[in-house]
């Protein structure tokens, strides 16, 4: 009987499964060939040729058995030489802070001393004038030039910088820079302004921050801080002024001075306020100096 030809079956042979870090092909010949094969037979040759390893020769051997008791006696005196040198620098160091606090208390000593001779001479400087003839006239002598406590009613200025501050400025006139506009701080010629207008609308006293000023005091600026008679100043710079409070308050806010410090706060954000004191205690100025006197003559006298 015959038939169609059977085709045989078709056998289909399976599939490796791919691997998994078949994505990584790069990674994997890096992790499988590690050393480069250059390399790898360069080292190949070397072994074979015996150069590998530890000296052979007992001349090599004896050089770096040398070489190596050289080196930890090195390590093994810098280490010494530490040891012995830490407590050598330790006591200096002591010493030296001994040193500093010896000194400190010394000028601490020294600045007490000087106080109490500023407070003695002070002392004396008032008794002289009350012994000087009319009291109420050396009473006036003394609050005009600063040789007194003063107390009584005025006005309370304090003035500072705008919030946002820096530093700028730069030669001449500092508002008239293009950096000042960001700084907006207080500089001495505007402190000078204030008091020469307090004195000038009736103040009989005046103070910045505690410190008493007088006919002879000064008022200058060492880089952005602002000295009155060589001490520095931090802002706020509280400015009190014994004398007739309203008076003294209103005419001040009318003068020139007042409408440059009213501009300065519009203009440049300088922040100021002014309130009318019942009482206010202003200290005597530290040392009151006499550069020229001349003696008291009685009138009708030739």
């Amino acid at each position: 009987m015959c038939g169609m030809p059977q085709q045989p079956p078709i056998r289909s042979t399976p599939t490796r499964p791919p691997r998994p870090d078949a994505s990584m092909s790069l990674l994997t010949n890096v992790m499988d060939h590690s050393l480069d094969d250059g390399y790898a037979e360069a080292a190949a040759r070397k072994k074979a040729a015996g150069d590998g390893g530890l000296p052979k020769t007992l001349r090599a051997r004896l050089g770096l058995a040398l070489g190596l008791v050289l080196a930890a006696l090195v390590v093994t005196v810098g280490a010494a030489q530490a040891r012995v040198a830490a407590p050598v620098v330790a006591k200096e160091r002591e010493e030296l802070i001994d040193r500093i606090d010896r000194e400190t208390e010394t000028a601490d000593r020294l600045e007490e001393s000087v106080d109490r001779l500023r407070d003695d001479v002070g002392a004396r400087q008032r008794e002289a004038l009350k012994q000087s003839g009319d009291s109420g006239q050396a009473d006036l002598v003394g609050i005009l030039s600063g040789a007194v406590e003063v107390h009584g009613p005025g006005v309370k200025l304090v003035v500072n910088d705008a919030k946002e501050a820096g530093t700028g400025g730069g030669d001449g006139n500092p508002r008239e820079t293009s950096g000042f506009s960001d700084t907006g701080r207080v500089r001495d010629r505007d402190m000078q302004r204030v008091v020469n207008g307090l004195w000038e609308s009736g103040a009989e006293a005046v103070s910045i921050n505690g410190q008493r000023l007088t006919a002879l005091s000064a008022i200058r600026a060492a880089g952005d801080a602002i000295l009155v008679d060589n001490k520095p100043l931090v802002p706020p710079y509280t400015v009190l002024a014994v004398g007739d409070g309203k008076r003294l308050s209103t005419r001040f806010q009318d003068s020139a001075d007042g409408l440059y410090l009213h501009a300065l706060e519009e203009n440049y954000g300088i922040r100021t306020a002014i309130s009318v004191e019942d009482d206010l205690r202003l200290p005597a100025a530290p040392s009151v100096i006499v550069r020229t006197a001349e003696p008291r003559t009685e009138k009708g006298t030739s």
